[in-house]
């Protein structure tokens, strides 16, 4: 394993366990994997880091999806792909001209905006207790514009969308399930397509593939953790613990 990227045995444990946590935070806690992507990107050189966490981060969506397919909510998913969309082709262009130091700079300073901007918002309007369904009004469809592009973007240049979105779920008034569900669906869908950008940009190859093989059975335990998890886990403690994965990649971010 020496011979891909030159990690050593300690290394290839740590991305072992990074790859569990992805598992984890599919099927549990989504945003948790902001620690997976800062494992990945503090052991491999940082854009190539970001092509051997893809496919890890898409088998997590496999067994997320198969979880949680009857849960999401697909007109909140229409709304959200072409603003996606758009934000992945921002964030291929940025990719282009970018160092490392300016990617991680831009996406922890999102990543924490969004998080604040989530706890004011959720402080400004008292709960609402049922498993409030967006509706299609001007206000809801700007949000939903503005959070895709964000997402769309920050999940291109170092799969850091998950933070993003799960703050806009958040603040659509998603519980757990309907979360989880839509989430699912909704990164099985973008990460598949990011493929082909990342190909052409040279962050998929041959090795990085080779070290996904290695890595991929790491996270079907994670998953099957986080599932085991999910129903012992409180509406109220779930989102603390997506605000807090959230500020936490933020922060790790900005600091390595």
């Amino acid at each position: 394993m020496h011979d891909i990227f030159g990690i050593t045995p300690w290394e290839f444990s740590a991305l072992a366990a990074a790859a569990m946590v992805v598992g984890f935070s599919k099927t549990a806690v989504s945003g948790a994997n902001t620690v997976s992507l800062a494992v990945f990107a503090a052991i491999l050189p940082a854009r190539a880091s970001t092509g051997v966490l893809l496919p890890i981060l898409i088998c997590g969506d496999i067994l997320a999806v198969l979880t949680y397919r009857r849960h999401a909510h697909w007109p909140t998913l229409w709304r959200l792909f072409p603003a996606v969309g758009a934000g992945v082709v921002l964030g291929t262009v940025f990719l282009g001209f970018a160092g490392d130091g300016a990617v991680r700079m831009s996406i922890g300073v999102i990543l924490l905006v969004m998080a604040g901007v989530t706890v004011w918002r959720r402080k400004q309007a008292a709960a609402a207790a049922a498993a409030a369904e967006p509706t299609p009004t001007r206000a809801a469809r700007v949000k939903a514009g503005s959070y895709g592009v964000l997402g769309g973007f920050t999940t291109m240049v170092a799969n850091a969308g998950g933070p993003v979105m799960s703050m806009y779920l958040l603040s659509a008034g998603f519980k757990k399930l309907g979360f989880l569900g839509t989430s699912a669906w909704f990164f099985l869908i973008v990460n598949s397509a990011k493929v082909p950008f990342s190909v052409g940009l040279g962050l998929i190859d041959g090795r990085s593939l080779l070290l996904d093989a290695a890595l991929a059975a790491f996270v079907v335990p994670g998953a099957v953790i986080g599932r085991a998890c999910v129903n012992r886990i409180n509406q109220r403690l779930f989102e603390q613990l997506v605000i807090a994965a959230t500020v936490l990649g933020g922060l790790q971010l900005l600091l390595n």
